[in-house]
């Protein structure tokens, strides 16, 4: 294959997060390396196409093997042209993004959701996800201005985890906030500030709902959030000022969620 193919469209130029999601759109997302697309394989997800080296397909070809999806096969310069750099991983792979869950449905059925509120990196969001499916998260719902949850860094990061998780993206986010209230939800933000309660201190009855706010790095979350919120912190040493946003998260998921 040659990187001017047409049929490698859906690899082009994958450093480039403003044209990939031009180009995705919310039709597709790219899985990245072995381990994550045998969780894409084991996801709800339906593949489009699969791009590997020839080293790559010998490893994976009992896997590839039950695909439906066309598998491409190229070698590690063309993989590089296509995608912008060396993408040394040597296997990546196209599916579809399918219809995005209502917060409706997340409601009926979630004990505990993660909320995320300006999370712009995606390897924090990845890292969060990753977190969230392994400690009993039952969904996440991102405000408008989170990164994109699908894409390639952040599927990465997240070890393919995100695939398993359902994630609502808000339209509305006062409104949705207000509607975890209204279905009972607990609501604790997560905030460095000295006045906010241990989260030690926090104790989950069997049948509690619970909602755990994160904010963006820097920034933390809005006093919009936090006044609908009781603020709870992660107590750290008086000289040190605070956690990455994703090691924070996997404290508190582990504290108050429930793995299944």
């Amino acid at each position: 294959m040659s990187g001017d193919d047409t049929l490698l469209a859906d690899y082009v130029g994958l450093r480039d997060p403003q044209h990939r999601r031009t180009l995705e759109g919310d039709e597709f997302f790219i899985a990245e390396g072995i381990n994550v697309i045998e969780r894409l394989l084991q996801s709800p997800y339906e593949l489009r196409s699969v791009l590997v080296t020839k080293q790559r397909y010998e490893r994976m070809e009992s896997l590839l093997s039950t695909v439906a999806c066309p598998v491409y096969i190229a070698s590690r310069d063309v993989l590089a042209q296509v995608a912008g750099f060396d993408l040394h991983r040597g296997a990546v792979a196209s599916a579809h993004r399918g219809p995005a869950p209502a917060l409706d449905s997340v409601l009926h059925t979630a004990r505990t959701i993660a909320v995320l509120e300006g999370l712009n990196d995606p390897e924090n969001l990845g890292a969060i996800a990753r977190s969230a499916r392994a400690l009993g998260v039952d969904a996440l719902l991102l405000d408008p201005t989170c990164a994109d949850p699908f894409y390639r860094r952040t599927v990465r990061v997240s070890m393919g985890e995100i695939l398993f998780l359902p994630v609502v993206r808000s339209r509305d986010w006062s409104t949705d906030l207000q509607r975890l209230t209204d279905a009972d939800f607990r609501m604790l933000a997560l905030t460095p500030s000295a006045t906010a309660t241990s989260i030690h201190d926090i104790r989950r009855a069997p049948d509690d709902r619970v909602a755990l706010l994160l904010g963006a790095e820097g920034p933390g979350l809005s006093e919009r959030s936090l006044a609908r919120s009781q603020r709870v912190r992660i107590p750290l040493r008086t000289d040190a000022d605070s956690l990455n946003v994703g090691h924070a998260a996997a404290i508190a998921f582990a504290l108050l969620a429930t793995p299944q």
